[in-house]
């Protein structure tokens, strides 16, 4: 989380999990995959977008191409800790990422219109670009989750398990708190495998052993849909 700039390309697979599916899976990494140095960390992903919500509309169509635009923290964020803009864009199933290390105040003022998001270059340009485009973005929504991250010693392979994902659409900072309405039952969690290359195939057989199964889930797809739901049954009031 130190490196100020960061591009990854790779694919990303995701599995939804039951609490039990969670334990067992887990325990077949033991010998082959390691915790990160951070263990179980707290984090949250500010999304941004049109008025018209525009980009999640596009993104739950299932396009062979689409792209999101988040700020995320590690913990709760105060104007002097470092915080992520990261631009993300899915691409025939491989995901392209630029990462940005910068300051709120600096991304108060980069969506005001007043400069950069860092100093020049490529991915200062797409980051521009994206803004300046899509126009009038704002974030829309923040998704929560406790993040456990494994890493395979000496190779590509890397996996995510989120606990708790949550959301909200009020309070849209990353300074308040971690809370928000939860996106599944309580213990489930989200799967993500990570790799550039193809999925190793002592994984697939524990995959297949746990009876765990790729998935399109998207955090924020679901909150958006969880939210046009709730506002359907306030007939129109509150919500997106």
């Amino acid at each position: 989380m130190s490196e100020p700039i960061v591009v990854m390309q790779r694919y990303e697979l995701k599995y939804l999990l039951m609490a039990e599916q969670t334990e067992r899976f887990l325990a077949g990494l033991e010998g082959r995959m390691l915790l990160d140095q951070y263990g179980r960390t707290s984090i949250a992903s500010l999304y941004y977008d049109t008025p018209d919500y525009r980009l999640i509309r596009a993104s739950l169509e299932k396009p062979p191409f689409k792209e999101k635009l988040r700020l995320r923290s590690y913990g709760l964020a105060t104007d002097e800790t470092p915080v992520y803009l990261e631009l993300k864009r899915k691409a025939y199933g491989i995901v392209y990422k630029r990462r940005v290390q910068t300051t709120l105040p600096l991304v108060r003022q980069f969506f005001a219109g007043n400069g950069d998001i860092c100093a020049g270059g490529q991915i200062n340009h797409e980051i521009t670009y994206f803004r300046d485009f899509y126009g009038s973005l704002a974030p829309a929504c923040l998704i929560i989750y406790d993040r456990e991250a494994y890493y395979e010693p000496d190779g590509d392979l890397r996996l995510t398990v989120d606990f708790s994902p949550r959301y909200r659409v009020d309070q849209l900072d990353l300074t308040s708190s971690m809370s928000g309405r939860l996106l599944l039952p309580e213990g489930h969690t989200i799967l993500e495998v990570k790799v550039q290359r193809a999925i190793p195939l002592w994984l697939s057989a524990l995959l297949n052993e746990t009876h765990i199964y790729k998935s399109s889930f998207s955090k924020y797809g679901e909150a958006y849909k969880r939210q046009l739901a709730i506002g359907a049954a306030r007939r129109g009031k509150g919500g997106f």
